[in-house]
Formats: C-alpha cells, structure tokens, sequence
C-alpha cells in the first residue's frame, strides 16, 4: 500500500455512499461497489468497507453541515438486499501493514464520532435503519447513530463477532459504545460481543442493542414516520440554503503540500516536517452575509480545510515522519478580528459550522501519532484558534527579545473568548484547562489577557509556552530537540504522547481512542490475529484460527 491515498472526494463520483435528499430528511445509502476498493487484493463485498468507503463518508457527512443544512435528521441505511454491513473488510485487514490498520481504524472513529456528534453540533439527527445482517464495523456505525431501528426477520440482526471469528476487537468504539453509551448490561454484552450469529428481534430491543424493532413488512413506512417525527419535534431552525465546498487549492511535490493559506515542507533526513499557516490576507468580513458570500474561500473555513487534510495526509502517507513542527505567520489581531465574527453570530448556522469544523480539526491534531511541537517565530499569529495548536502539541519554543537582523514584529501570543470554551478536546476540557488541570484559578487568571499580545518572557512566565530562547541560543536549542526526538523509539514516543495529552477526566471519546491505542498496538500484532495460521489469515478458508492459549 504504497500509493498516495487522497482524503478529498468528488461528490459526482462517489462510489460507495449515496445521499436522495427530501426536504429536512436524507437517506443515506451505503451502496459499497465491491470492485471499487483502495487496493487491489480483495473485494468489498456484502457492504463491507475500507478507508476508501469512509473517506466518502467523512465527505458525505461533512457536506452534509455545509452544502445541505437544511436537513435535520439523516437516516442511514443499505441499499443491498439481506446485508445492512459486513464491516470491515477481512481481506483487508489481512494484507494491510500494521501502520495502514491503525491509520484506518483512527480514522474511521473520528469519521463516526463526527456524525454521532452532528444532532447536537448541528441538529443533525441521524437515524440507523437496519434490515440484514449487521455484523462487526456495520454495527458500529449503527451505535454511532442516535436512534436504531431493526426489521424482525429471519435474517436481520446486530452483532459484534470479531472476538470469536477473528481474534481481535471492535476496533471503532464497539465495546465502548455498547456499555457507556447504549449501557448494555455487563453480562448481556460478554455474551453478545462471544456469539457469531448476534442477535436479533426481540431479544436485541430487550437487551438494549436496538431502539425499536419493527416487522418487516411495516419496516420502511416506520422508519419514515420516525424520520418525519424526529424533524417535526426538532429546535433546528429552517435553513434555505447552504455553501458549496469546492476542491481545495494544493500541489503535491516530493517534499511536502502546498495550499492557499497553509504549507507543508519534509525534511526527510531529520523525519520531521514544518506546517506553516498564514494569517489572514485581509479584514474580517463586515458581517455574516458578506462571510455566507465569501463561503468557501474564508479564511476560517478554508485554512481548518486546508489543515485537516494536511493532517491526514502526513497521518497516512508519510509515516516516517515522527515529528510535526507548527509555523504561523500573519498579524494576530487580523486572525482575532476573524474568529470574533463567528464567536459574535454563533447563532447563524454557518458561523456555528465553521466554528465546529475548527473544533474537530484541533481534535484531529490531538489524536496524531506524531510528536508535536509549536516553533512561535517573530511574525508568528499564534492567536484565538491558532493558538490552540500551542496547547495541543507537546512542546513550544517561543523567541524571546529582538533578533539580530529580524526586523518582523516580536513573537506573541494572543488569547481569545474562543480559547476559554469553544474548541473542547475529547476529554470535555478546554486544552487550557487541561493544560492547568488542577490550577483552575489559573486559567480564570488568563482571561484578564483576553485581546494582549502576551511576549515570550511573560508567555513562559504564565506557562503558554515551554521555554523561550534569545538570539545566543534559539538556533542550537530548537536544533537539539528536533535531533533527541528523532533519537527515541517511535513505539516509545507514540505511547508516552498519548498518556500525557488528555490529563483530566476520562469520556466515553477518550476511552474509545485510549483503547483503540492498546488492542491495535498489541491484539492486532499478535500472532493469533495475524500469524500465518490466524485467525484473520485463516478467515474465509474453512479452518479456525491456530492459537497460542497462554494467558498473558
């Protein structure tokens, strides 16, 4: 799996997903073309999916907020006959390096919390309408949703089977989903996540793995009556029209991306790579029409573009890289002026989407498996959202004092209303209030620098930044840091990044992704999974998996 994987679709050539929009409500229908998969070596049949299939849902999901927010409640159903979703694909998984697999699985959590998150994000609703069988990764996306419903047939059940016929666990939030959030009863949910066959009708309503089970030949007029009365109730103002989100602007070359407002630049021989973001070119709009009709083109919708697909191409495509150096450049009141439109009209629907794409994109970075630092030069516009990224990597270098020759405006670092609220990461925290955890006054203490440019001695003073460096001495200690961390174990530096990041209480998002972590970095590699004789490499040729019993 070589080749460059693209995150960017084009709607008119979806092949996977397909969207018949009717007023408030879409039906959204997984249509898998089992010859269409990322990578040659397996089919996709009976609806089972690979990253190629969800990075159209991503794209689906997202246009969803932005190009149609008129629609309120969304329901998700298969367009096969007798199979809502097999999950993910066996064949695929199979043959797929381990780093392909982690990848996968992260990114397919991120893509359903994103549209288990849309009803109160975007009062967006979304409806599972399952008839088939509904098996693994297909039940996932199920739980992701807010409300199942289940045709009681002969066929037609949920059913989570990857510990009995593979050996691993539901990688994308499974297990979680099923206790925390649907709150299945321990010992109902040991017994479900142990058969093959799940389970249905009834017995899936009573034990809480379903809302609503329905006859067959009542199932579509139900589940139309649902979506209409789920519309009907809903507090979601009506919307006449939404933005298009056109391609974005990049060229790709051998040593990094680059996009309008935001450039990635490789060095290979350091594994490391600088992401640069400029400021914004000119004022904030005057008002919420004249942002509607800049739409796509805004500074703040198209830089977080621009940086999550970033994100996600340097995740998946340049695995070498294990440190992600964070740049700006741009005047920091500017960067403010724009985010305080939005902060100012949260109430206009697409001020509140822009807004929640900023927060899913710095919940992206959160969750990277790279090392993470922030580098705040002189010039740098590390302000309101772009300031997040401060607190979102595990280091910072700020310049401290002029430089020799560097005439730019003194590094600073300015704090926004957005900084204390809007941009929560998965542990419900602010990244100030993690970054604080335990110093509350600490963090109510800062809003008195609410607008400031705070400079590097006071910034490290206040604990924005890790240490701040004059002229003498900028060069060889930011040198040194990038040369230690390429020196440790990328498996070391995966682990001990992910336990630091989320100090604070733990939510059912960060024990999805916590737990994600564990079983794909040991379960997935042990041989019982994925040894010549297991059970991901036996599955489909008749023969169980060969297993080492030792309890370990």
């Amino acid at each position: 799996m070589t080749h460059r994987i693209d995150f960017q679709v084009d709607p008119n050539a979806m092949k996977h997903w397909r969207v018949e929009y009717d007023g408030p409500i879409a039906n959204l229908y997984m249509d898998v073309d089992e010859k269409a998969g990322l990578h040659d070596g397996y089919e996709l049949k009976l609806n089972s999916y690979d990253l190629g299939v969800d990075i159209e849902l991503a794209d689906v999901v997202q246009r969803m907020r932005f190009e149609h927010p008129e629609v309120k409640v969304v329901v998700m159903r298969s367009a096969k006959d007798k199979v809502f979703c097999a999950g993910a694909n066996i064949r695929m998984l199979g043959g797929a390096s381990h780093a392909h697999k982690v990848n996968f699985c992260k990114f397919t959590n991120e893509t359903r919390n994103t549209f288990e998150a849309a009803l109160q994000d975007s009062g967006q609703n979304y409806i599972c309408a399952v008839r088939g069988a509904c098996a693994g990764g297909g039940y996932e996306l199920a739980l992701a949703c807010n409300y199942i419903m289940l045709t009681d047939d002969s066929v037609s059940s949920v059913a989570l089977p990857e510990v009995p016929l593979l050996a691993v666990l539901p990688g994308t939030g499974g297990l979680t989903r099923v206790t925390d959030k649907r709150k299945v009863r321990r010992d109902l949910a040991d017994v479900f996540c142990s058969v093959e066959e799940g389970v249905k009708g009834k017995r899936a309503l009573d034990w809480k793995l379903v809302d609503e089970v329905v006859a067959n030949s009542k199932f579509d007029a139900a589940v139309q009556d649902r979506a209409q009365a789920f519309a009907a109730a809903s507090a979601k103002p009506d919307i006449a029209k939404g933005i298009p989100l056109p391609p974005l602007d990049r060229r790709f070359d051998q040593d990094g991306v680059r996009y309008s407002s935001v450039t990635v630049s490789i060095d290979r021989a350091s594994r490391s790579a600088d992401i640069s973001i400029t400021g914004p070119d000119g004022p904030a709009p005057a008002d919420m029409a004249a942002f509607e009709a800049q739409g796509a083109a805004s500074w703040m919708l198209r830089v977080a573009r621009e940086l999550d697909d970033a994100i996600l191409h340097l995740r998946t495509n340049e695995d070498q890289i294990g440190l992600l150096c964070f740049h700006t450049q741009g005047d920091p009141q500017q960067v403010l002026a724009h985010e305080a439109l939005l902060l100012a009209h949260k109430d206009h629907w697409l001020a509140n989407e822009v807004l929640g794409l900023w927060k899913r994109v710095l919940k992206r970075v959160d969750m990277t498996a790279r090392s993470l630092v922030a580098i705040v030069e002189h010039g740098g516009c590390f302000a309101g959202p772009l300031a997040e990224l401060l607190w979102a990597v595990d280091r910072s270098y700020m310049m401290l004092e002029p430089f020799d020759g560097d005439n730019r405006p003194l590094a600073s670092i300015t704090l926004s209303d957005g900084n204390f609220g809007q941009y929560p990461m998965g542990n419900g925290l602010t990244r100030l209030q993690t970054r604080f955890w335990g110093e509350a006054g600490h963090v109510d203490q800062l809003a008195a620098h609410l607008g400031q440019a705070i400079e590097a001695a006071e910034a490290e003073a206040l604990g924005l930044v890790t240490y701040a460096y004059d002229d003498i001495d900028w060069e060889d200690e930011v040198r040194l840091f990038k040369e230690e961390r390429a020196s440790f174990s990328p498996d070391a530096m995966t682990g001990m990044e992910a336990n630091l990041r989320f100090a604070g209480p733990e939510t059912m998002e960060t024990r999805i992704f916590g737990r994600l972590t564990a079983w794909q970095n040991w379960i997935f590699q042990r041989p019982n999974a994925v040894g010549p004789e297991g059970a991901l490499q036996r599955y489909g040729t008749g023969m169980r998996g060969d297993y080492n019993m030792q309890r370990v």
